[in-house]
């Protein structure tokens, strides 16, 4: 690759078509997406709903009181991230009576994932790395069973904004799937191309800090990636990207939303595979599409419905599939799984999707929602396409049936805290009054 040509292609980025994406998602960053209709739910980056009814879950007792508008403190100018959004200290942690089975699950995720949030760039402006090593290495030797002292003992609540919750769920999938392709399995599933390039466009200009875009060079110019069409029509074939094979075009396209899942292979094992990449396209969902144009009926708007009308026109349903441009790339899991943005495995009923703008990646969160099944404490450790704005979630129930009901039944409003290590808030407003130190 021509260097001199890739720095031409990023000088011209603002006058081209060329998708512009916060890493690991398919959509600009902009105001946070309204709740789903009745009915609908978020699957990683996609809505739509299940096909199995989901249990009711009603709200009961609140965790905790939102803090007064009146007592936000905004930090920064940049409304994009949480240090432009406002923030408060929320009630303290020793008060909030949190379930100790939740914590203790959530003290175990954090302790996988901290080392991480130690050493990486935090891009709400909330935190530095250093500010996590004493919870870090506190974590390493804290007994589960007293994981709510843990939190009290090295952690300060802060409401982002008005602290006002949506929260969605999304789960992991299992579909057919084979090694090899043959008549039956002929939906090949891709690994990542060598030539699918991430560019961080703010090692280039500070006004471009936090943007990135996925592309390929082509002779001296920086130019999108092949998109669903052009993949599904052999742009990848023939150059040994394939993993493994499924058997159903439909089953890979919303296990592709999911960006991981499993493969029910012909001997009756099990390959789990996980998010590599995508190819830089915005995402379209589906659902959103076929509602619009008026293609589903009345009482058939969730995914079953959905899934129905795909199968039933398998020539319109592709054309509208191909409408949805992203295309997600994926690597065989071995060890524990799936892994979310940081790397690490996320954990059913404990790690949750969020906006890294707005949550620092590998922060503990504390839920309190209308479908009480959601609340508690659980760790921010994943990202996703729709996961946009201050609070913002994306939880993950795990895999199998169970977990794809409570998912699909997974559309709340609420409040939330984010834990930040102590002394946090006090730092942040003395740097605001006294820029010069």
């Amino acid at each position: 690759m021509k260097i001199g040509a890739l720095f031409g292609a990023l000088a011209m980025v603002s006058a081209c078509s060329m998708t512009i994406i916060p890493e690991g998602a398919a959509q600009s960053r902009s105001a946070p997406q309204a709740p789903p209709q009745d009915g609908e739910w978020v699957v990683g980056d996609s809505p739509g709903t299940p096909a199995l009814s989901p249990p009711s879950y009603r709200s009961g007792v609140p965790l905790f009181r939102p803090v007064n508008s009146a007592q936000l403190v905004t930090i920064g100018d940049d409304p994009t991230r949480a240090t432009g959004a406002g923030i408060a200290l929320g009630p303290d942690i020793a008060s909030l009576n949190l379930p100790p089975a939740k914590a203790a699950s959530a003290l175990s995720s954090f302790r996988t994932s901290c080392s991480s949030l130690a050493r990486r760039e935090d891009n709400s402006g909330l935190t530095r790395g250093a500010d996590w090593q004493l919870s870090c290495d506190a974590a390493q030797r804290w007994q589960d069973q007293d994981a709510a002292r843990f939190f009290a003992t090295h952690f300060e609540s802060v409401q982002i904004g008005d602290g006002k919750a949506f929260a969605t769920g999304y789960f992991e999938p299992q579909i057919r799937g084979s090694r090899v392709g043959n008549a039956q399995y002929r939906v090949p599933v891709y690994r990542r191309p060598d030539n699918l390039l991430d560019v961080d466009l703010g090692q280039f200009s500070e006004a471009l800090k936090d943007k990135r875009i996925r592309g390929k060079v082509d002779g001296t110019r920086l130019v999108p990636f092949e998109d669903r069409a052009q993949i599904d029509d052999g742009a990848l074939a023939g150059q040994g990207l394939e993993i493994a094979w499924a058997q159903d075009y439909i089953d890979l396209f919303f296990l592709q939303i999911q960006g991981s899942g499993r493969l029910a292979l012909p001997d009756g094992s099990v390959m789990r595979i996980g998010y590599a990449g995508q190819n830089g396209h915005d995402y379209t969902g589906i659902g959103k599409v076929m509602r619009e144009r008026g293609l589903l009926a009345d009482g058939k708007t969730n995914m079953q419905g959905i899934v129905e009308w795909l199968r039933a026109n398998p020539q319109q349903g592709m054309r509208i599939m191909r409408e949805n441009k992203s295309y997600v790339f994926f690597t065989e899991l071995t060890g524990a799984g799936p892994l979310g943005a940081m790397g690490h495995p996320v954990v059913g009923r404990t790690s949750v999707a969020v906006d890294r703008m707005f949550v620092p990646l590998g922060a503990p969160v504390l839920l309190d929602m209308a479908h009480d099944i959601a609340d508690g404490l659980w760790v921010a450790q994943d990202t996703g396409g729709a996961i946009k704005g201050a609070n913002r979630f994306d939880t993950f129930w795990g895999a199998g049936e169970e977990a794809a009901v409570i998912a699909g039944g997974m559309s709340s409003n609420g409040q939330a805290l984010i834990f930040l290590p102590k002394g946090t808030v006090s730092r942040l407003v003395a740097a605001r009054q006294n820029p010069g130190q």
